[in-house]
């Protein structure tokens, strides 16, 4: 498998391995933030490690990377992490707390930085805010970035959708992404996720950075309270069913 590299927004590229190993076709994508202090949002997997790092090379050293972080932990996501840390000496995992907690200190090779919900870091010329989403799309550890520059949301799991997509589309992604969940049922349905992707929407993101299929520059606020409405719907249809 190759990754290829395509700027989503200003600064922002994102890092894309496709499988046909999933029936559809499904991509993994990385996000890279090139600033002074260059941020990557999601590690790939171990396998896929040396893909990735090739493709970071042609906006970055990989030397450059001084902050990686991820939505939760899991392979597709946080695989990779310790090959980051050796290969960029000064680079820093940072999560939310709870992760933090309950993960980073025994799995990573050196200290995290943990991020309380809403908290901040500058990159220089760029600045990512951490956002608690238990459970959303699944994982107690959950937690999205927010990059308030480009008003970028990467939205890990949220909005995957199969396929060779497009680095970027701003066509509709609800439905791809609806029926993607059917496939997958990844999403948790709780109380709380259609009220968390409501939220999302009142951050106003101009792109969202998704982590499997096409990202989207299109009318994101009514993306996200559209997928609000999909998942409240299949909650209620799974209540009356219990």
């Amino acid at each position: 498998m190759t990754t290829s590299v395509d700027e989503i927004s200003d600064g922002i590229f994102r890092l894309s391995t496709y499988t046909d190993d999933i029936p559809g076709g499904f991509t993994f994508n990385q996000f890279l933030v090139n600033a002074d202090e260059p941020f990557l949002f999601h590690c790939g997997t171990r396998s896929g490690f040396a893909d990735v790092a090739d493709a970071v090379r042609k906006v970055r050293p990989v030397e450059d990377l001084r902050w990686i972080s991820f939505g939760h932990w899991e392979a597709d996501e946080s695989g990779a992490m310790n090959q980051w840390l050796a290969a960029a000496p000064n680079a820093e995992v940072c999560i939310g707390a709870l992760g933090g907690m309950l993960s980073g200190g025994d799995q990573a090779d050196r200290p995290v930085r943990s991020l309380a919900d809403g908290e901040a870091l500058d990159l220089g010329g760029r600045r990512v805010r951490w956002i608690d989403t238990p459970h959303v799309p699944h994982g107690w550890d959950a937690g999205l970035v927010f990059e308030e520059t480009t008003a970028t949301l990467f939205t890990g799991d949220l909005l995957s959708q199969t396929g060779g997509a497009n680095p970027l589309t701003n066509s509709d992604i609800v439905g791809p992404a609806s029926a993607a969940e059917d496939m997958f049922h990844s999403t948790a349905l709780t109380p709380m996720t259609g009220p968390t992707l409501r939220r999302l929407a009142q951050l106003s993101p101009k792109t969202l950075a998704i982590m499997h299929g096409a990202s989207y520059n299109g009318d994101c606020v009514t993306t996200l309270h559209d997928a609000a409405a999909d998942y409240e719907a299949r909650l209620l249809s799974a209540m009356k069913t219990a």
